[in-house]
């Protein structure tokens, strides 16, 4: 059973920057690949971006490529989101999720086993 625990969530204004983490029980976290996914209000939960066991594959959703960027400290257990450019509509909860036994990143929220408690992240206009 791997625990992921998120943080760094906030209020920032349009334009600002902020960078999630998420903490991870094990060390086999090493071995999995990663995601974040987001959830507004009253909207399904969407894929952001997600990184391989390695950190050497990433990809992210069209609405934050050139604003986000996912990254891992495997020696800490530890995923990262540096989210720069932040825009009202990135208002969510955001989660972080693991995909226990691949290696491989994926992008829809039923290939990942694991999931965080999410943080929120609130931009004011």
């Amino acid at each position: 059973q791997v625990q992921l625990v998120e943080s760094g969530g906030g209020l920032v204004q349009a334009g600002g920057s902020l960078r999630l983490s998420c903490a991870a029980s094990e060390r086999t976290f090493s071995m999995y690949g990663m995601g974040w996914f987001r959830q507004a209000p009253g909207k399904e939960r969407e894929f952001v971006a997600a990184i391989s066991w390695s950190g050497g594959s990433t990809i992210y959703a069209d609405s934050v490529k050139g604003r986000f960027t996912i990254s891992r400290d495997n020696a800490k257990n530890t995923l990262y989101l540096q989210m720069n450019s932040l825009k009202p509509e990135d208002t969510a909860v955001y989660y972080c999720a693991a995909r226990a036994g691949y290696s491989n990143y994926a992008t829809r929220s039923n290939e990942y086993a694991y999931w965080g408690q999410g943080t929120q992240v609130t931009v004011s206009s």
